[in-house]
């Protein structure tokens, strides 16, 4: 069973049972109105100019296309020619965007709608969501609680139904855990899959461009127009698309999970128990379960933020007031370059571009950076020897719920800490969704490189049984 808002909407809108430019007026409305904070741009104008586009071409007897009308979200980390890309910082709140991203430009190639630039975890640079100049993003089910980061404004969006999917992007769960939080679907794809071009890079090696929607079948529709080869981006590859009517023998599968996971102090009891029980049902259902040993959980968290910072402090030292963002002049350049990074960065961004300096500087680097890597290629290797065994791997997308806004703001440790879960599947570029059941924050579900179509027909298996 087809279970898909795009759909849904696609076929009304064909039928004209409603008009696309009330439908865009009507999520507008929405956006602006919201108390959830979401908004950073509307793209009212440009929203609407399309929706008349396609209001015309059904007046018209033509046949429109799946997406064509569908309203959609775009975290402010990616480019629109013309419109604003300010990353949720002050360096760039005036900035327009020169270009379009290729996964935003292949949505419009087939007539899906932008309407809002979304708020986001400056430059991409937390957990929570709290760290934009355009405030914290409230939880879409409990507006004391963050709503995950950094692409939380995607996800609230999304579970507000004030977009029909959103885009946003996934360096070390920042899709995953919002998703998770305001229980929704967050496709983390393999690494190379969809294009990063026009996304603003934090961490390169890691960094991926995903959907957030409200059903597994969205996720599988939207992926399937983003993801391809682009030769602006030379990680890419080309793969085949995700078909979700494929009959799947499940009860020969194996799934794996980490015993290391669950004996973690910082894992709720809730979340250990209920992920305890899916595990049980499965077995009930025959089907295979594996524990493996997960060999380097003490150092996953380590590892993933030395190299993170390294390369956010790489990926943003061009950010100096001279080619982007506005320059606050000084006695000297060199002061000018200080004082205008001082002011215009967060001191979540600040704090991770000295970190990752010190980590690559002379006398550190062989120490701690070069070691990270050596950790990161044992890591990668003992997931491909764990997926020898097992077809699929289960795991809490985080330990806890989400906490209340301002808990952790002025504590970057627990803020690292709660991606722990997310974070080890990114260092080795593994497609991953985070489904909205399973713990209170839902459950990951971890494939091989281009196995998404597997990945999205056992969310929906689970989704089934777990009823």
């Amino acid at each position: 069973m087809i279970d898909s808002v795009i759909l849904d909407l696609h076929k009304r809108l064909q039928l004209g049972e409603i008009s696309c430019v009330d439908l865009v007026e009507e999520k507008l409305s929405a956006l602006n109105q919201n108390h959830y904070n979401t908004t950073n741009f509307l793209l009212d104008d440009l929203a609407l100019s399309l929706a008349k586009n396609v209001d015309q071409k059904i007046k018209n007897k033509e046949k429109i296309g799946l997406f064509e009308g569908i309203p959609f979200g775009i975290k402010d980390v990616y480019l629109l020619q013309g419109y604003p890309a300010s990353a949720s910082s002050n360096f760039l709140k005036e900035y327009k965007s020169p270009y379009t991203a290729t996964a935003i430009q292949k949505l419009l190639n087939v007539g899906a709608i932008p309407i809002v630039k979304e708020n986001c975890d400056s430059f991409g640079h937390g957990s929570t969501n709290e760290n934009s100049i355009f405030g914290p993003v409230k939880n879409a089910n409990n507006m004391d609680l963050v709503s995950g980061g950094s692409s939380g404004g995607s996800a609230v969006n999304v579970a507000k139904g004030y977009t029909v999917f959103s885009i946003g992007g996934d360096t070390g769960g920042s899709i995953r855990q919002p998703a998770g939080f305001n229980q929704v679907y967050g496709l983390k794809p393999s690494y190379g899959r969809v294009s990063r071009y026009g996304l603003m890079a934090y961490a390169s090696s890691t960094d991926c461009v995903g959907p957030i929607a409200k059903s597994i079948d969205d996720i599988a529709l939207v992926l399937n127009v983003i993801s391809g080869k682009d030769f602006r981006d030379q990680t890419t590859f080309e793969t085949a698309e995700v078909d979700l009517s494929k009959k799947v023998d499940f009860q020969n599968l194996t799934i794996g999970y980490y015993k290391d996971f669950l004996e973690n102090d910082g894992l709720d009891n809730e979340f250990k128990n209920r992920f305890l029980k899916l595990l049980k049902t499965l077995e009930s259902k025959g089907v295979n379960i594996k524990e493996f040993d997960f060999k380097e959980v003490g150092t996953l968290v380590s590892t993933y933020y030395v190299i993170a910072m390294a390369e956010t402090a790489s990926n943003l030292a061009r950010l100096d007031g001279s080619n982007y963002g506005e320059r606050i002049e000084a006695n000297t350049l060199k002061e000018s370059y200080a004082i205008t990074r001082s002011q215009n960065f967060t001191s979540e961004t600040k704090r991770r571009i000295v970190a990752g300096n010190q980590v690559l500087s002379q006398g550190y680097s062989d120490e701690i950076y070069l070691k990270a890597v050596t950790l990161r290629n044992k890591i990668t290797q003992y997931f491909s020897n764990d997926f020898q065994e097992v077809d699929l791997i289960l795991s809490p997308v985080s330990p806890s719920s989400p906490p209340k806004i301002g808990k952790n703001l002025n504590d970057p440790l627990a803020m690292y800490l709660s991606d722990i879960y997310t974070i080890g599947f990114s260092l080795a570029g593994l497609p991953t969704l985070s489904a909205p059941f399973g713990t209170p924050t839902g459950i990951q579900i971890t494939g091989e490189k281009a196995k998404e179509e597997l990945i999205l027909n056992f969310a929906k298996y689970l989704k089934e049984i777990i009823k």
